[in-house]
């Protein structure tokens, strides 16, 4: 399969983006560009993809704002100083319902302050860069929430309060337990078939 990239590439673009930009991934997987690294992921496996819709099912069914969702879909978050922007694609973007970014949006959206509520991760079998650099791209990006399933560590943990480097809050809880999602949320997040 051929990727087939709607971005015009620039004279001006860093060598990594356009080399990036141009990649041809074979069918189901998916390339990002974090940090000045071009990370290419295969398909991921069945439990991964089961975590992500107990995810959704519960913030869609009991939250007490409504949101959208999407999965896989590419946003564009500032990177470390000297490379590029960063290319992500997180499991889940839940977003507000009257702001609507998701409509005609580009292939890699750029994050809105009034856009985007929660990006949710569930790690696979190289989890340091959830852990990581996707949470401190996501916190330069100002996104309020961060939700980290992390499969091998058995926790949940929500990172709040962005600062522009990082998030300055975390609440955490091993899996089988709850996690209060605050406001706009406002539900008791179960973890307990997470693992």
């Amino acid at each position: 399969m051929t990727v087939m990239v709607d971005e015009p590439l620039t004279q001006g673009d860093d060598v990594l983006l356009d080399g990036f930009l141009a990649l041809e991934t074979p069918e189901g997987f998916r390339a990002e560009l974090i940090d000045g690294e071009i990370v290419v992921t295969p398909p991921p496996l069945g439990d991964h993809e089961r975590c992500i819709g107990k995810i959704i099912r519960q913030v869609i069914r009991y939250s007490a704002t409504e949101f959208e969702c999407a999965c896989n879909k590419g946003l564009k978050v500032p990177g470390l100083d000297g490379h590029p922007d960063n290319r992500v694609i997180p499991d889940i973007t839940f977003v507000a319902i009257e702001a609507d970014p998701f409509h005609g949006a580009p292939t890699w959206m750029p994050v809105e302050d009034d856009g985007i509520i929660m990006v949710v991760e569930v790690t696979s079998s190289r989890p340091t860069r959830d852990r990581q650099a996707k949470r401190t791209g996501y916190a330069r990006a100002g996104i309020p929430f961060y939700l980290l399933v992390d499969r091998e560590e058995g926790r949940t943990v929500l990172f709040s309060g962005p600062d522009g480097k990082d998030y300055g809050h975390t609440d955490q809880v091993p899996f089988g337990k709850t996690l209060p999602l605050p406001k706009p949320f406002e539900i008791d997040l179960d973890t307990s078939e997470f693992a």
